[in-house]
């Protein structure tokens, strides 16, 4: 990684697998956070489960199942929390964009989730989320199935994980690259592609337009 990235955010960014698509796991502060667990090949003890929205690949009834515990908590968008409270969860909190509270320390903050031109794949009236999450003061933004929409501008992160598109999500890899720079942030990792959307191509494209600006790492999908 690059020098100028702060051990802590390197370390944070270490810390985090994916699955594929949306779907993250983050074992950093001695929690185990999943984002959109979809596909998880095996059984696992979540802390926290944090859904953005209720299309089958990010909220999978399956999948929760697979690593839901009567300790876990999750966060969902409205459309959904029903469904989630019929899981073995200590709490389900239903949220919109706006929410922010601490968890165990962690600061968890939903910023908006939605298409501008796609708007009929993700309306901005669902009210989806993308989650920033403060860990070990290092801030992450996992910013859903979003195109660069102008609150990308007053939202700053150390991490951000962001989709490339171009069917559901981000208009242009040259717009994913651009949301990284509205953010400020020093990490970038590209996620949801290589299955519905998104190729290994837009990814060397994706790099090189962050080249000597932002450290871009490609993580190996689990």
């Amino acid at each position: 990684m690059n020098t100028q990235v702060s051990k802590n955010i390197e370390a944070v960014a270490e810390s985090i697998q994916w699955f594929g698509q949306a779907a993250v796991k983050i074992m950093n502060c001695g929690k185990v956070i999943y984002i959109d667990p979809y596909q998880i090949k095996e059984n696992d003890k979540a802390d926290l489960i944090l859904i953005t929205h209720s299309h089958f690949d990010h909220f999978s009834p399956e999948d929760v199942k697979k690593i839901v515990t009567p300790h876990t908590w999750i966060l969902c968008p409205t459309d959904v929390a029903e469904e989630a409270r019929s899981f073995d969860a200590a709490k389900v909190i239903a949220v919109q964009p706006g929410f922010n509270d601490e968890w165990h320390g962690i600061e968890i903050r939903t910023v908006p989730m939605y298409n501008i031109t796609k708007n009929d794949k993700h309306p901005q009236s669902k009210k989806w989320v993308g989650y920033l999450l403060n860990l070990c003061h290092v801030w992450l933004y996992h910013t859903g199935d979003t195109e660069r929409i102008p609150e990308m501008k007053s939202i700053k992160t150390d991490i951000i994980m962001l989709p490339l598109g171009q069917t559901y999500t981000m208009n242009s890899v040259d717009d994913a690259a651009a949301a990284v720079l509205d953010t400020g942030a020093s990490v970038a990792i590209p996620i949801h592609y290589g299955k519905y959307e998104g190729t290994t191509a837009d990814v060397d494209k994706f790099n090189e337009l962050l080249k000597d600006k932002v450290e871009v790492i490609v993580l190996p999908k689990s």
